[in-house]
């Protein structure tokens, strides 16, 4: 088969010609195949010298032709101009052409004005087809398994935006990438409009919209801890400068993973200076999650009904669980509400000594066993709110660069507590920090900053000079137990004033209205002084309505021996 390139500028006569001539030939020669290349008149020259360039041709004018060698593969055959290809047709085929000089230059015309309009529908399809740029580094992971499909089905971003996945990773990884790629287009979603693989090169991150890191460096067998931060700051850095070059300027940049979120944050922030710092956060919801997730079995309630736990600090270091603000909705309980009414979570959980000693300990074994379900849910999450314009007032969790909220150093990446609104985000400065808790949330700055110095290679003097206070007890997590009642939301007394002692507390639902005395100095009336006519109803403890017996024949316990 016989396939020939013909090019030209728009408005040249002698294209005109010589298409004309391959129209024939392509019409009345069964093998003969031509394909057709119009440049605007502009930018011809330019394009032909880079063709040239490329083939290792010398050609000037318009219009050039060439033979593609179909059958033996390689660059192809030039021909040459109008006058060669008319030898060429004369020579091969027999076959010339008549066309006088004023039917060249009215098809030239036509030519002319069908490139223009060609080009017209086809910027007008460039600019319709606008989809999200998502970028996912590591992708091989198993939170961007399971992150795709949800980014796909437009949960997260809308029905109405279409994007582009670029999934990022090593090169020796391409084959499985492969893979992972043709489930994604198995998929079928219909706001999926491409998927492509890369590998680390100069212009990753092009035109990027959403730019997910999960973990990106894999510490190696016997390295200490030093090294591995060094290497993590030298990978983040990379990644900064090409977000600060390539990205378009609204990125939102989420960090999650396991290891060293909070720096890689900060270290993609520093590199990349024309990006809004407000748009790059590191993720602690995971953690949020998991603690969310303990507090409900523990109350026999779904997860999604606990809002306003804060996790304060270094995500995967020295961090704090504070339930002081945490409220449950839709509890069952002796008191109960319209969807919007809620309790203070503290006062809803009588198990001190699980609160106390427990629930960190199991928080720490939950991370244990995460596979990158909860991890790619988190995410999707967190980019909802932000995207999606999210107003439901909720305090959460997120890793943002410090300003000096809460008197903490300013220059760090510090978890601390956020709404999202109208799709951006703003730290609820009006949470209080009691004394007692500053210590933790300073050994965290303390600890966040020492990864800092050893990431730059600043000096140790960059260090906080402030010593915590030697009474106060730093764990890798902690969790925080002073309630803060909310007696506007509540119709019960806060569990401070029946008890004072945590572990005396009467566990109880029933008994809300007794007086803050303690339970040693509660006294009932005897019951031969109760009438013993019937009585019609009397709501026990077990919620049992006993009718038609008399007094005498209840019986119940001693309140002493209620406990929790």
């Amino acid at each position: 088969m016989a396939k020939f390139v013909l090019a030209g500028k728009a408005d040249c006569p002698y294209y005109a010609k010589a298409e004309l001539l391959a129209d024939y030939l392509q019409k009345n020669l069964p093998h003969f195949r031509v394909h057709k290349i119009t440049q605007h008149p502009d930018y011809w020259e330019q394009w032909l010298a880079e063709l040239c360039l490329n083939n290792g041709w010398k050609h000037k004018k318009s219009p050039i032709i060439w033979r593609e060698l179909l059958d033996r593969g390689g660059k192809g055959l030039l021909i040459g101009g109008f006058n060669e290809f008319m030898e060429h047709a004369q020579d091969y085929y027999n076959v010339t052409s008549a066309m006088v000089s004023a039917q060249m230059k009215e098809i030239a015309s036509e030519n002319y004005e069908t490139h223009i309009e060609i080009q017209r529908e086809e910027e007008h399809i460039k600019n319709s087809f606008n989809p999200l740029h998502v970028w996912i580094t590591s992708a091989l992971l198993p939170p961007c398994y399971n992150l795709i499909p949800i980014l796909a089905s437009g949960e997260i971003f809308g029905m109405n935006n279409e994007i582009w996945l670029h999934l990022l990773d090593s090169a020796h990884c391409m084959d499985s990438l492969s893979a992972v790629i043709m489930e994604t287009q198995d998929l079928a979603y219909p706001l999926l409009r491409r998927v492509t693989m890369h590998t680390m090169a100069d212009d990753i991150f092009k035109q990027a919209n959403v730019v997910i890191v999960l973990d990106n460096a894999i510490p190696k067998v016997d390295q200490c801890p030093e090294e591995y931060i060094k290497m993590v700051t030298s990978e983040c850095a990379k990644y900064g400068a090409l977000i600060n070059q390539n990205a378009d300027k609204d990125v939102k940049v989420v960090v999650a993973g396991s290891s060293y979120v909070n720096l890689k944050a900060l270290i993609i922030a520093s590199n990349a200076p024309s990006i809004n710092q407000h748009n790059i956060v590191a993720l602690p919801t995971q953690l949020e999650f998991e603690a969310k997730a303990l507090i409900a079995k523990k109350l026999n309630t779904q997860s999604a009904a606990v809002k306003d736990v804060i996790v304060w600090g270094n995500i995967n270091g020295i961090n704090h669980l504070d339930l002081r603000d945490a409220k449950i909705y839709q509890f069952e309980s002796s008191v109960w509400g319209p969807p919007t009414f809620s309790r203070p979570l503290l006062n809803m959980i009588y198990d001190r000594k699980w609160l106390k000693n427990n629930l960190v300990q199991e928080w720490r074994e939950r991370r244990e066993h995460r596979s990158g379900m909860s991890a790619a849910h988190c995410i999707a999450k967190v980019l909802s709110w932000w995207h999606k314009d999210s107003d439901t007032g909720e305090i959460v969790s997120l890793g943002v660069m410090s300003e000096g909220e809460f008197e903490l150093p300013a220059g760090i990446v510090f978890s601390m507590p956020v709404r999202f609104q109208h799709g951006d985000w703003q730290v609820c400065i009006q949470v209080t920090i009691p004394e007692e808790m500053k210590d933790i949330l300073l050994q965290a700055a303390k600890e966040l900053i020492k990864e800092k110095a050893i990431g730059l290679g600043l000096p140790q003097e960059y260090e906080i000079n402030d010593k915590p206070s030697e009474q106060t007890v730093i764990e890798p997590s902690s969790v925080d137990l002073l309630p803060k009642p909310d007696v506007e939301n509540s119709s019960v007394l806060p569990m401070e004033n029946i008890i004072s002692e945590p572990v005396e507390r009467i566990s109880s639902p029933f008994i809300e209205n007794i007086s803050d005395q303690p339970v040693e100095r509660i006294s009932s009336q005897p019951m031969e002084d109760i009438s013993d006519k019937p009585v019609e109803r009397i709501n026990s403890p077990l919620g049992e309505n006993i009718n038609n017996q008399t007094v005498e024949q209840i019986s119940s316990p001693p309140l002493e021996n209620i406990r929790e």
